[in-house]
């Protein structure tokens, strides 16, 4: 098969084991195929853990949960250099981050410290301990969650860091349809556990294919046109008043330039997986919020007056002219 029967065939599968978020599932092969990170937000129980679980069985691929607690050091994320007394060395000993698929659980419930050296890691692809650097494994996605409920006792992430990730999306509850299929699913489940019987299991797809998948993503053809209409929605965020005196007074600051990266990558990874060999304009409408969301600021009256990334989004999309 193909890379992308397969990547298709990994896509069914996952909507299959992950019901009623099929956004997630999307956007996190997005990021997979992008070469990206991202930041999940979204109420406790909406299977953000189970996706992340699923994909790591779905690919030839480790897989380690962490979670992000106030007294998490650096040091349990990382790993450390172990003294041996015997013969009076050090040998470093590798934490969780050399992983392939790194679920950071709550990463606002732990310290600036330990979210830095995560970020770190997931700019650098490298993990340093005193004077030597180790590298990460070649394929490396990191899935991010915060609770937007609890507020209390959490460490927010600055604007900075939330830049590292290439992808914020927010997941909401399933519809009534989905939500029995997920009983139905859970009993299922639940007498597979107790009969010892397999569930529906996937030949898992190698990290051959998805580097191949990779390739085809970056050689997909986009025109000069829908180019221009990804820099010319990040010139909105940075410069509103160009496009729309409503929207001016909305925003403190605009997008980076990896808010135009994330876009066209997240674009074609899109267009790849529709089965297209090209990227449309409505590719990129459908990545901007999420690459987006985390990267513009906005002023406080807009916050007060109930104005939200998304709807200053919305509202950008809305006045930028596509091709």
């Amino acid at each position: 098969m193909t890379p992308h029967q397969q990547i298709s065939q990994l896509m069914s599968w996952l909507q299959s084991e992950i019901i009623g978020q099929e956004r997630l599932v999307q956007r996190m092969l997005v990021a997979l195929l992008a070469d990206g990170h991202l930041l999940v937000e979204g109420a406790p129980g909406l299977a953000k853990t189970r996706a992340i679980k699923a994909l790591s069985d779905g690919i030839q691929a480790s897989f380690h949960r962490v979670q992000f607690t106030p007294d998490l050091l650096p040091a349990d994320l990382t790993g450390t250099d172990i003294y041996h007394p015997e013969d009076g060395t050090f040998q470093f000993a590798s934490g969780p981050i050399f992983h392939n698929l790194i679920l950071a659980d709550e990463i606002n419930r732990a310290p600036a410290k330990v979210q830095s050296a995560l970020l770190e890691a997931m700019e650098e692809r490298q993990v340093t301990v005193g004077a030597y650097s180790y590298e990460l494994p070649r394929l490396f996605l990191v899935m991010a969650t915060q609770n937007p409920i609890e507020q209390e006792g959490t460490y927010p992430l600055p604007e900075a860091q939330l830049d590292r990730f290439m992808l914020h999306v927010s997941v909401g509850y399933p519809d009534k349809a989905a939500s029995q299929r997920i009983l139905q699913l859970a009993r299922r489940e639940a007498l597979e556990a107790l009969t010892g019987s397999a569930g529906d299991a996937i030949e898992p797809v190698a990290q051959e294919v998805i580097f191949a998948a990779r390739r085809e993503v970056l050689e997909l053809f986009l025109s000069e046109s829908v180019e221009e209409y990804i820099l010319e929605i990040i010139e909105a965020t940075r410069d509103p008043s160009r496009y729309s005196e409503q929207i001016a007074p909305w925003l403190r600051w605009g997008a980076s330039p990896r808010g135009a990266i994330a876009i066209e990558q997240t674009a074609r990874a899109t267009a790849w997986l529709a089965g297209r060999d090209f990227v449309t304009p409505e590719d990129v409408r459908s990545v901007s919020a999420d690459a987006l969301r985390h990267r513009i600021l906005l002023d406080y009256a807009a916050e007060a007056e109930g104005i939200t990334p998304q709807i200053c989004i919305e509202a950008i999309l809305g006045v930028v002219p596509a091709p």
